[in-house]
């Protein structure tokens, strides 16, 4: 028994480290239109976001019923199972946060859970109608309906605000961005921290200490929101960079639209119980937001990139889960192999972020060359009304833009490449 009490221990440790990783992976999702804007300054944005996160994580647990109880077949579970699952999404994590790619820890977590239970009881111990119903058809359609949701508010945007008084408007952006950029946070506490609540629920029930089909305890959902919201105070800002300059470069007007749309989607997938990638919402979102401005160019190749991340996402974890499953299988000491491997990989890949730091201060520098617009921004663009008038350029925006603060307020610096 007391080795049990010490493998449940570990897991729920573990847990909280792919929280933690979830929280600075996602932090992007929350902030990064915010901050390429100037509409906040990066540490405020990010302890903003930390709060928000917090206080989401109180306010459901659907989505956490669906991990603890709807995924996989509770019965088939072990401990070792959910250690090694989260082994798979944390490596993940690190690994894309590395190389600045945005992709989904909701989808890192569910491959590797999916990869673990699959080596330890078979495929049968795996709820496919759930897996396609809340997992995957919400992973296609969130991005989607957030991008063409964000392409006609920026429409909408841009046309109510022709005749509006510049610095009036400017300032006004700049309030809705806070606004809409603090509803995603929340938004991502309530869908994100949830994961983490299910995972460490449902090890608690394979582990005998709470009854099946519980609810998450209240110390879960607190120490959830905790590692969540300390994670995104730390910042990803690797990813931030992408999410905010890689992808189109935003004025204030599409970062509003981009983030309103994604955080509705979010909070009502959340409330639906669906186990919705934030990362694919607020990604999708942004490049709607950059199509919906007359003259925006998306970065197709960058999001080429991501959509193969995206797609990567649940086999890799799940192969490194199903990996970590096979080797906890030898006992005590395959289970003791397993952390070693977990703690210096993730070392080492903290060791080669320090080679080319981005941090608060140079999250907003940026080498990518302009992208010639290519058919879908193009094809766009042809349907895009003119202004009033029919004499502004193409590029022109109805609200002047306004550069960073984190830019102003600095000598500038080398560019660095992520």
């Amino acid at each position: 028994m007391e080795s049990f009490s010490l493998i449940l221990a570990i897991v729920v440790v573990t847990a909280l480290a792919f929280d933690f990783t979830n929280g600075f992976h996602d932090t992007a999702n929350a902030m990064a239109t915010t901050i390429s804007t100037g509409a906040m300054k990066p540490k405020v944005a990010v302890a903003m976001s930390a709060v928000l996160n917090l206080v989401g994580a109180f306010l459901s647990v659907e989505v956490a019923n669906t991990i603890s109880k709807g995924l996989v077949d509770e019965a088939g579970i072990r401990p070792e199972v959910i250690f090694a699952a989260l082994v798979g999404a944390i490596l993940w994590n690190l690994l894309t946060w590395l190389v600045g790619l945005p992709s989904s820890s909701s989808h890192a977590l569910m491959g590797g859970l999916i990869g673990a239970t699959i080596a330890s009881a078979g495929v049968g111990a795996v709820h496919g109608d759930v897996l396609v119903t809340k997992v995957l058809i919400p992973a296609i359609a969130a991005p989607l309906v957030a991008g063409i949701a964000a392409l006609l508010a920026t429409r909408l945007t841009y046309s109510l605000g022709r005749k509006a008084d510049g610095n009036a408007s400017k300032k006004g952006y700049r309030a809705g961005q806070i606004a809409s950029a603090g509803l995603v946070s929340l938004a991502h506490g309530t869908n994100d921290a949830q994961k983490t609540m299910g995972v460490i629920t449902l090890a608690l029930v394979a582990g005998g200490a709470v009854a099946p089909d519980s609810d998450p305890p209240m110390w879960v959902i607190l120490s959830a929101g905790l590692a969540i919201a300390l994670g995104t105070y730390l910042g990803g800002w690797r990813i931030i960079r992408t999410m905010g300059k890689g992808l189109t470069d935003l004025q204030p007007q599409q970062g509003f639209a981009a983030q309103t749309s994604a955080a509705t989607v979010i909070l009502a997938s959340s409330h639906l119980g669906f186990s919705l990638s934030t990362t694919h919402s607020v990604s999708g979102s942004v490049m709607g937001a950059g199509l919906g401005r007359k003259g925006g160019v998306v970065r197709w190749s960058t999001a080429t990139r991501m959509f193969v991340a995206w797609g990567l996402t649940l086999p890799a974890a799940a192969l490194v889960g199903a990996l970590a499953e096979y080797v906890t299988g030898f006992g005590s000491w395959g289970t003791a192999v397993v952390a070693v491997f977990l703690i210096g990989s993730s070392a080492w890949i903290w060791k080669l972020s320090r080679r080319e730091v981005v941090d608060h201060t140079n999250v907003n520098d940026t080498d990518t060359e302009s992208e010639p617009a290519g058919v879908v921004t193009t094809a766009i663009a042809a349907v895009t009304p003119p202004p009033a008038g029919g004499t502004a350029p193409a590029s022109e925006d109805p609200v002047p833009s306004f550069p960073s603060q984190a830019t102003a307020e600095r000598t500038p610096t080398t560019t660095t490449t992520v």
